[in-house]
């Protein structure tokens, strides 16, 4: 009785060179699409988050700007086991799905950070304003991001980052749900690893591009770059250093927007989509999570939060 191999799939066709390609396309047009959306956004720390579908939307498009790249050499390693088993008649699995449940970790960290800005927006601390104790937080919040740095759960999950082969080859699990639980393993490690680092970001303005910017390359040359784990005593000494200065000065803090600043409130303004410069009516307030231009009588801009 004659028996033939097991059909594969197209997708297990793919290249790894276009896998790279499209990972790395991936990455490109969602920093297009965030700065896009997040330019003259940064209010600083403490920048009001938005409603929650837009929140979760830009935060999603975030992620996959700044850990799609550093995360590659787990997704490629991930499609060639993949393709490989494919060859030889077990079961294929599409590399997206392996992405998809590593991005919905990050999902669920950033929804879980929205659920305590919300809380504390509920609350009404009035220590957190910031010519309050605001700037103190900020900077403790920094600095405990750096002593993170050198406790040994982020030499754990940092060396899963940089040696992924170990983990594909030790825990891989069939079908599209061990794909699913693969890569949520993956990325449960991965915020392990760099939770700390978006701590950073919120503390210093989760809609600054600049700080975005600087974030995404700590991430990528702490997992990438050659003894890049040897960098945690690095960023623990920047970070102790950045915590004093945003407490102690944040005003000659390069690229951080003071939330009591003329360039706050533009950005405040641009969250609910009011032109700077529009007047107000007597009397009326703008209110939080709203992008109608008061006094203006123009619609809702749909791109804006709230929309």
């Amino acid at each position: 009785m004659s028996t033939f191999p097991a059909p594969q799939r197209s997708g297990f066709r793919v290249t790894p060179v276009r896998v790279a390609i499209l990972l790395l396309g991936a990455a490109l047009v969602t920093w297009i699409v965030t700065v896009d959306r997040m330019r003259g956004m940064d209010a600083g720390p403490g920048t009001d988050l938005g409603g929650l579908a837009w929140f979760t939307g830009i935060w999603v498009t975030m992620m996959a700007a700044m850990m799609l790249p550093s995360a590659a050499p787990m997704v490629l390693l991930f499609h060639r086991v993949s393709t490989e088993r494919a060859k030889r008649g077990q079961i294929a699995v599409p590399t997206w799905v392996f992405c998809l449940s590593y991005l919905a970790v990050w999902t669920l960290y950033g929804l879980t950070a929205y659920g305590l800005y919300r809380l504390i927006v509920y609350f009404d601390f009035g220590f957190l304003e910031w010519d309050s104790g605001g700037r103190y937080v900020a900077g403790a919040a920094i600095a405990a991001a750096g002593l993170y740095e050198l406790t040994p759960l982020k030499s754990v999950c940092l060396r899963h980052c940089r040696t992924p082969l170990h983990f594909v080859m030790g825990h891989w699990r069939e079908g599209r749900l061990g794909a699913v639980r693969m890569g949520l393993e993956h990325g449960a490690y991965c915020v392990g690893c760099c939770w700390g680092l978006m701590v950073v970001l919120f503390a210093l303005g989760v809609m600054s591009l600049t700080w975005m910017a600087v974030v995404a390359v700590l991430i990528l040359a702490q997992k990438l770059v050659p003894h890049g784990e040897r960098l945690t005593r690095v960023f623990a000494v920047l970070f102790l250093a950045a915590g004093i200065w945003v407490a102690s000065a944040p005003g000659s803090v390069p690229g951080l927007t003071l939330p009591d600043s003329d360039a706050a409130q533009r950005a405040r303004m641009r969250m609910m989509g009011v032109t700077p410069g529009s007047e107000m009516k007597p009397g009326e307030q703008m209110q939080p999570g709203s992008n109608m231009r008061p006094g203006t009588g123009m619609q809702p801009d749909p791109m804006e939060p709230g929309g």
